[in-house]
């Protein structure tokens, strides 16, 4: 069910896709913290809102009473039983309990380490060294859609051993399936595509393995039995799902900051040692995602009656924006020494990929700054998506 109606009090019907929310949910975060740090909802069902950071790694913590079963922030209408389901396990290890995000967990972890992550890095920078080059020289480019949402579908793609040829069509499926919500046609086509191939390409790989993610989990046991298919498309899924919206939006907001804040850009430009420390910075102050857990059995949380079924929204940016945990925090600090946020999550579902999203950030940053060192917001609207993730999906800047 669609809602148009404005929200009067945040407090007690708060809407995360309200057009205020999404342009800017910090001044209601910070409202919250002083009046009712645990806000709740009776829009599309009944769901709670924590805003302090304690509580959201509290609840993060707490596996037995919130489960990561349904982690749509939108519920899902009419949403099939798991036996109905293309993907009956959902997106493991994100969408599932203990045990089985256990050893889902285990199969996929290799692939995102440091070791397996600097690997990736020469293909990352080329690729973002040629897109820098399409627009360079013309003087005004949209940073998100011609840049940041260029970069880690292509990475991911490589992961998954997609065709380079393919890596157009691949990227324009991810594209109608993460950006077109309001386009059921175009998202169902691009979904459609995506299944379609790696049903496919699951079909082909039990014969013709190659050195990629999904051959690895095709010839994977556990426990001397074969990882089931439902297991190999859902984390295919996840890893695409989980690894492109998240990052491209990171670096969209990273550029949206730095084409808005001249001081900070000047800074990071003269000081390009920063970056370690900018990077875990701007991915604190414009962490993307929020989660959703559902709860198991009546509860009190916070002073707050939790139901069974009801649903709690891991708001892991308005964590990393609670002035207890960090000193100004609406204040972005290129150089925070000690920063402990928790834009990857916490506890047993933090993101499996933050090493490669930390690099393809770095890099994106990297490349960017080389070759266009000024620039600025050319004055053109810039759009943002909210709910799941938040991040500019057009962002029009100019430059010299």
């Amino acid at each position: 069910m669609a809602y148009t109606e404005p929200v009067t009090d945040w407090a007690t019907d708060f809407d995360v896709l309200d057009s205020g929310y999404v342009a800017d949910p910090f001044t209601i975060w910070d409202q919250l913290r002083g009046t009712c740090p645990v806000a709740h909802t009776g829009r599309r069902g009944s769901t709670w809102l924590p805003t302090r950071y304690d509580d959201v790694v509290a609840l993060a913590h707490d596996v037995q009473h919130f489960s990561s079963e349904k982690i749509s922030v939108i519920p899902l209408e009419n949403e099939l039983a798991p036996e109905d389901r293309v993907l009956p396990y959902g997106l493991p290890p994100i969408s599932v309990d203990p045990p089985v995000h256990t050893w889902t967990r285990r199969l996929l972890l290799p692939w995102f380490s440091h070791h397996r992550v600097d690997g990736y890095e020469a293909m990352t920078r080329d690729l973002c060294a040629k897109l820098v080059t399409t627009f360079v020289d013309v003087g005004h480019a949209d940073a998100a859609t011609d840049y940041a949402q260029q970069i880690p579908v292509r990475v991911i793609a490589h992961i998954l051993g997609v065709p380079e040829e393919l890596s157009d069509t691949f990227t324009g499926w991810v594209r109608d399936v993460l950006e077109f919500a309001d386009d059921p046609v175009r998202r169902s086509t691009g979904g459609a595509g995506l299944l379609t191939f790696f049903v496919e390409e699951v079909a082909r790989r039990r014969t013709e393995p190659g050195d990629d993610l999904l051959s690895e989990l095709l010839h994977s046991e556990v426990d001397g039995v074969p990882v089931d298919e439902g297991i190999v498309l859902g984390t295919a899924a996840l890893v695409l799902i989980a690894g492109v919206d998240t990052t491209w939006s990171a670096i969209g907001s990273s550029l949206w900051h730095l084409a808005s804040h001249p001081e900070d850009r000047r800074r990071l430009v003269a000081e390009p040692e920063l970056m370690p420390l900018a990077v875990e910075e701007l991915l604190r102050a414009y962490s993307p995602v929020t989660m959703a857990r559902e709860v198991h059995g009546d509860i009190e949380f916070g002073g707050c009656p939790m139901k069974s079924g009801d649903k709690v929204l891991m708001n892991f940016p308005a964590a990393n924006r609670d002035p207890e945990a960090f000193p100004d925090a609406d204040r972005v600090v290129l150089d925070r020494a000690v920063n402990r946020h928790v834009a990857f999550g916490s506890g047993i579902h933090r993101c499996a990929g933050s090493n490669l999203a930390r690099m393809e950030l770095r890099v994106a940053l990297e490349e960017w700054l080389s070759r266009i060192p000024e620039f600025h917001l050319s004055g053109d609207q810039v759009t943002w998506a909210g709910g799941q993730v938040r991040g500019p999906r057009t962002l029009p800047v100019v430059f010299p």
